[in-house]
């Protein structure tokens, strides 16, 4: 039975194999000469100044973005319920609204916790 296997082991040994060589062939192939201006920091096209620490983004930005995905990733089950709406019974079109029911449920206490206020 094991032996159903072996060309999925193969194939994953195969392509193991080739990342590592893969990588072993570029670093001896790559030139190797670092100096301080080419390790130091650069972003679209602004040169650093001051401390990274110095711009930490205010907590409201990671509220506001779980809660979109929170919200985004729920709203999108509606999708494959709406499709099959005529094969389901009346019992999953009522777990439907229970569902939506919840998610109106955590809207209203987030809203009420002062997770959507943005203050400046």
């Amino acid at each position: 039975m094991l032996i159903d296997y072996l060309p999925i082991v193969l194939m994953t040994v195969a392509a193991g194999g080739l990342a590592i060589f893969i990588l072993w062939l570029g670093s001896l192939v790559r030139p190797h000469n670092p100096y301080p201006e080419k390790n130091r920091p650069y972003e679209c096209g602004v040169d650093q100044w001051g401390e990274a620490s110095g711009g930490l983004f205010r907590v409201q930005f990671f509220v506001v973005a779980i809660l979109f995905v929170v919200f985004d990733v729920e709203a999108m089950f509606l999708f494959p319920w709406a499709v099959v709406l005529n094969e389901i019974s009346f019992i999953g079109y009522l777990e439907m609204f229970v569902f939506i029911f919840l998610l109106l449920v955590g809207f209203v206490y987030a809203w009420a916790k002062g997770a959507l206020e943005w203050e400046s």
